[in-house]
């Protein structure tokens, strides 16, 4: 079964807006548990322009589901990876100024650093995963690097899908199963939403997370959070 996580940056971006603790992000993580999500995932960003790693480190001890944590491993974050001892840490190749994630890491140029970033969390009993483009040749070097998972980055999925959902994840569908064949477990995430999750889902189904932070935020404008991520969990079990 795969398992929701939902990505609280964009609440914390909305608190960092006005000052103060309005909207809580403590509270709507555990909220967010209390209605069904199955983890938790956040990107602290070293601008700390929405996640804070103050937030990173007063979530993690409340939660009772699997907590991921993304970002770039520059210095601090790795050492607030190792600090706070996530269920599992998403590397990916931000650029400090980036606004969101736009590309996933070449493994095979980039084998030695990320080798030694993932025998690091190894190490600390932390799962890995590395955050790719829809290409087998990276899931197969995400291997050789020594993750655990891969992450699908799948914005181009979703942005070709309204124009037809078969072309649309043929790329991604080749690279799963070179990430299965190569013996990694398999996320996915960016752009995931209710209109193209369940097809994602049901072509690849041995996709073991979804990502999802902006869409499902979005969605719980209107329907609010908790009928929400109902929402989102009746796509993931979609036949």
């Amino acid at each position: 079964m795969t398992r929701l996580s939902v990505n609280i940056n964009k609440i914390a971006t909305l608190r960092n807006a006005r000052g103060g603790n309005l909207p809580d992000v403590t509270k709507a993580a555990l909220d967010i548990e209390s209605f069904g999500a199955e983890g938790i995932t956040v990107h602290p960003r070293p601008d700390e322009r929405h996640i804070r790693y103050s937030d990173v480190r007063e979530i993690r001890p409340l939660l009772r589901t699997e907590f991921n944590i993304e970002g770039n491993p520059i210095p601090s974050f790795v050492d607030l990876v190792l600090e706070v001892h996530p269920d599992q840490v998403t590397l990916v190749p931000d650029a400090h100024d980036a606004i969101t994630s736009n590309a996933g890491w070449d493994t095979l140029k980039n084998r030695d650093f990320l080798s030694g970033i993932c025998e690091r969390f190894r190490r600390e009993g932390i799962r890995t995963s590395i955050f790719i483009d829809p290409v087998p040749e990276m899931a197969f070097g995400a291997a050789e690097c020594g993750a655990d998972r891969v992450e699908l980055y799948t914005a181009d999925y979703a942005l070709e899908y309204p124009a037809g959902a078969e072309k649309a994840i043929s790329r991604y569908l080749e690279t799963a199963k070179a990430a299965r064949q190569a013996g990694l477990g398999l996320n996915a995430g960016h752009d995931l939403s209710l209109e193209n999750l369940a097809y994602f889902v049901r072509t690849i189904p041995w996709t073991d997370e979804v990502s999802i932070g902006h869409a499902l935020i979005s969605d719980a404008l209107y329907l609010g959070l908790e009928k929400t991520i109902a929402a989102y969990l009746s796509e993931i079990r979609k036949k």
